[in-house]
């Protein structure tokens, strides 16, 4: 405040220099006086004040006349007009005309003129500051409404986009081959595509009243989707996950009566919402399925047909080895041990295909019988222990069931499991290693594990390791066929049960299946 620029323009020196002097007696440094209006006005073209006071009557230009000058330059700058009693008239009209801040008649107080000076200057501040926002203002108006266009332009831009977009869409999901089928998280439908309504034989009106469950079905047991009549909730669908696909399922024909299989591909819509959405889209599958079949019955009528050839061979060379057929040399001994090996390892892999192909076919039928659980473990142990002594392996068992335990199961397939499990420890566990088989009863459920510290197989292989035809991981690869552990899957779910392996890199790996409430209750031995 005491740095404002005061301009004073009085025609007479003593009324400059008294007027100056006591300005800087109140403190204010930049005071700048003039006698001639034409002198302030040169001054004025180069600096801007904060206040300018003049006196009414000069020779060369009136009081009036210069502050209109003045106010031309500086509109915000406060001015305030000296003059006599004579001129009081046209001092008020000047502040209606021109819009002068005040006039101080002559002789002025000194108090009440620093008071009107000190006014003015903040005056003057306020509506520079205001002008400053005002001017602001209008090009922040200026910008928005070049945003308001520009803005304008682009919604209608993306507008069109997304009708196109749509359009596309709606032509997609309305002329698909594969049924689209939008549900809640409960299982409600709430939307369907028209190929969806061709495989249910119901319209979207009456989808729309429905659950899914009501007109799907998972035919596998341990399917990775499944239902509860209760809650309704449909198991393995949650918003933590992006998509799973469900296969062994099958959607009733209400038109046609006919069961036809599907796939269903589920993937999350707005999974960060509480109220998440599933798209799935249902692939007819009826096609691939006979197809199948007829690959899968002309696997085994083949692999059926080559078992008689392939016993008459191996027996004619036992014959030949045994010396039923005469005496063999050394050199034909080897060989004709090979051509056998050979031919015993093709008859497992014909028996391995054909097994597989009764499991899938449902063709196979469990013959479940009470058995001791400990006498199967242990000789199970006691046939691979010769394999595993030969390299110098700790085989090694801990089963917590007495030797009067029984479970109900099929014996003969439940040792088939077995024997795979510990072979395959035993085959991919280097010389010295250790393989511990472990086998509990817990609340009427029976759980067998091999652990080894082999290895270990990749976590990204394990997905795929209980598929047909998976031999050893992708960095390297097993000369098995590729159908033990498929099988071993195969018949732990036949079971009801669960088979799965945790592996670590160069740590070893344990596999372990579960079958639940197949312990007998009058002979259970809970482990204590």
């Amino acid at each position: 405040m005491k740095n404002a620029q005061i301009i004073l323009v009085d025609d007479e020196k003593m009324v400059t220099s008294a007027f100056k002097t006591l300005l800087k007696v109140e403190g204010y440094t930049n005071v700048n006086c003039f006698n001639t209006p034409v002198e302030a006005l040169e001054f004025l073209k180069k600096s801007a004040p904060d206040i300018i006071v003049s006196d009414f009557l000069m020779p060369e230009m009136n009081g009036l006349e210069f502050l209109t000058k003045a106010k031309e330059v500086y509109p915000e700058v406060s001015m305030i007009l000296l003059t006599g009693y004579a001129d009081k008239e046209n001092a008020i009209r000047a502040i209606n005309e021109i819009g002068l801040y005040k006039y101080i008649e002559k002789p002025w107080d000194n108090d009440d003129l620093l008071m009107n000076i000190r006014n003015g200057i903040e005056r003057s501040h306020l509506l520079s500051d205001l002008r400053d926002k005002i001017d602001e203002l209008e090009e922040a108006k200026k910008q928005l409404e070049i945003y308001s266009n520009d803005l304008e332009k682009l919604v209608a831009e993306r507008t069109k986009d997304l009708m196109i977009a749509n359009g596309k869409l709606s032509g997609i999901i309305n002329y698909c081959a594969d049924g689209i089928i939008i549900i809640d998280k409960k299982g409600n439908i709430e939307q369907a595509n028209p190929a969806c309504e061709n495989i249910t034989g119901l319209s979207e009106t009456a989808l729309i009243n429905k659950k899914f469950q009501e007109i799907a079905y998972i035919t596998s047991r341990n399917a990775n989707l499944a239902f509860d009549n209760k809650s309704g909730c449909i198991f393995g669908l949650d918003k933590d996950r992006n998509d799973i696909l469900v296969k062994d399922c099958v959607i009733r024909n209400t038109l046609s009566g006919e069961e036809i299989p599907v796939e269903i591909n589920f993937a999350t819509i707005n999974s960060e919402d509480e109220n998440c959405k599933y798209v799935g889209v249902i692939r007819d599958v009826s096609k691939q399925k006979e197809t199948e079949r007829l690959r899968d019955d002309f696997i085994a009528t083949l692999t059926h047909d080559l078992r008689t050839p392939l016993l008459a061979a191996i027996q004619t060379l036992k014959f030949f080895l045994d010396g039923s057929l005469g005496p063999v040399e050394e050199k034909q001994s080897v060989l004709l041990s090979t051509m056998l090996q050979s031919n015993e390892d093709l008859l497992g892999l014909v028996n391995a295909l054909l097994e597989v192909y009764r499991f899938e076919s449902g063709k196979l039928t469990l013959c479940k019988t009470n058995f001791s659980v400990k006498d199967l473990v242990t000789q199970c142990y006691d046939e691979l222990k010769p394999l595993a002594d030969k390299k110098d392996i700790t085989f090694t068992l801990n089963c917590n069931a007495d030797d009067k335990l029984e479970i109900n199961a099929d014996k003969s397939e439940l040792k088939r499991v077995m024997i795979n499990l510990c072979g395959n420890a035993v085959n991919y566990t280097n010389k010295g290693g250790e393989i511990e088989v472990i086998a509990n009863v817990q609340s009427g459920d029976f759980i067998f594990s091999v652990v080894d510290n082999g290895n270990g197989i990749p976590q990204e292989d394990i997905p795929n390791l209980f598929n047909r035809f998976s031999q050893g991981t992708s960095r390297k690869r097993s000369t098995g066929t590729g159908l033990g552990l498929y099988l071993s899957r195969q018949i732990i779910e036949a079971h009801g049960g669960k088979i799965w392996l945790n592996s670590k890199l160069n740590k070893g790996s344990e596999f372990t299946f579960l079958l639940t409430n197949v312990v007998k209750e009058e002979r259970q031995v809970v482990n204590g």
